[in-house]
């Protein structure tokens, strides 16, 4: 066989990265979030149905620092797969595919997902729900 100088194929030590990259990425990573952290809420539903017991030693383990950093973890993943899957409806109806529309949306939705998480959990935070 001679030895042909083939192209590398496209991976991600190659391409500049760019916050439409950064948001696929995230969609699919926040999507294996939102698979794992539903565990996390079915076991609080499962010891809400058990009883007073359960569902105490629920709110124990949830209300912990690392409980709490997972629930806003998955809250965060709940809200960015939920803006970013809009975006994409939008962009599978045709629109939003210049460039300009494309890195626009693509910043909102991170943003949107941020502020939607900041606001649930001022909300939680403030009337005792994490308590």
């Amino acid at each position: 066989m001679a030895d042909t100088q083939r192209p590398l194929s496209p991976h991600l030590g190659i391409y500049k990265w760019q916050v439409q990259m950064a948001t696929s990425i995230l969609h699919r990573g926040t999507g294996i979030a939102l698979a794992v952290g539903t565990l996390l809420v079915l076991w609080g539903v499962f010891s809400l149905a058990q009883g007073e017991d359960s569902y105490n030693q629920f709110r124990i383990c949830i209300g912990s620092p690392v409980g709490l950093v997972l629930m806003f973890g998955w809250t965060w993943a709940l809200f960015y797969h939920l803006c970013n899957g809009i975006r994409h409806l939008v962009q599978d109806s045709g629109a939003g595919y210049a460039i300009h529309q494309f890195v626009r949306t693509s910043w909102l939705s991170i943003i949107v997902s941020i502020l939607l998480t900041v606001i649930v959990w001022a909300y939680v935070l403030t009337s005792g729900g994490a308590a």
